[in-house]
């Protein structure tokens, strides 16, 4: 048994290895169109589920902001269509889904206070579903759970002593050692994806610095970042702060190109 999950380990590997924007090595195995059904079926629940926000004027802020942002996607994505809905929440959040769906929830714009902190949102929150986190992240558990399989599988066949323990430290070890540094690593990849994504639409990358500003003051008591799935707000402005060197030459040459975004 544990030769084969090896064997299907060594097999997955092989065919899902891609590499992400910013030229790092990463596992996708399920298919675009796989991905895409997955999240329009989420997308669907949700509004099913979510009073939504039909204000005009509201829709036409969030929409000038997110057309600006999706004509500088690879054009693959840049020509899909892609559908927006503002959902009545009080929790500043917003996402992305594959399959051309975006989701924003009213609460956030209390905190992105102008369109460069709310596309600063929308850039990260499409550069995910660009860098295909989604994707990596389920391909990762699968593989996660296939190696915890061998690994019982194994301990099983040597007869090891307190196997229950050993498997429960590697469960541990998978969770605070592979699972939440892949998610603060697409955290900190989809900030500067949408860095530029946002700066090549004309809108001030200086956005994002203070769009975390205001997060870091809306937050309250955090656990340790070693567990949890984000990095810490000061973390997040720090390398937004060393990277806008490298975006602005993009938001001065949109500038040059007549990009102005006005939405309001």
């Amino acid at each position: 048994m544990n030769k084969w999950l090896l064997s299907a380990l060594c097999v997955a590997l092989l065919a899902g290895c891609k590499t992400s924007p910013t030229g790092r090595n990463q596992i996708a195995l399920f298919s675009s169109n796989q991905m895409a059904e997955m999240g329009q079926a989420s997308f669907q629940e949700m509004k099913a589920s979510m009073p939504i926000e039909h204000e005009p004027y509201v829709n036409r802020y969030v929409n000038c902001v997110t057309n600006n942002i999706i004509k500088q996607l690879p054009a693959n994505f840049a020509n899909q269509a892609w559908e927006v809905v503002i959902f009545k929440d009080e929790s500043a959040n917003a996402f992305a889904l594959p399959g051309g769906k975006i989701g924003v929830h009213t609460g956030l714009l209390t905190v992105a206070k102008d369109q460069s902190q709310l596309a600063a949102v929308l850039g990260h929150e499409v550069a995910h579903v660009i860098a295909e986190h989604a994707n990596e992240r389920m391909s990762q558990n699968a593989l996660l759970q296939t190696g915890m399989q061998v690994g019982g599988a194994a301990l099983q066949m040597g007869n090891v002593q307190y196997r229950g323990e050993i498997m429960q430290a590697l469960g541990l070890g998978a969770q605070f050692g592979v699972i939440l540094p892949f998610s603060r690593s697409h955290e900190s990849e989809a900030d500067l994806v949408g860095l530029e994504y946002m700066a090549k639409a004309g809108f001030d990358p200086k956005g994002a610095i203070a769009l975390w500003q205001n997060m870091q003051a809306q937050s309250g008591e955090r656990q340790p970042e070693f567990m949890s799935t984000h990095p810490a707000p000061e973390n997040r402005i720090a390398k937004l702060t060393a990277y806008l060197p490298k975006v602005t030459p993009s938001f001065e040459a949109a500038k040059q190109q007549g990009k102005a975004p006005q939405c309001k």
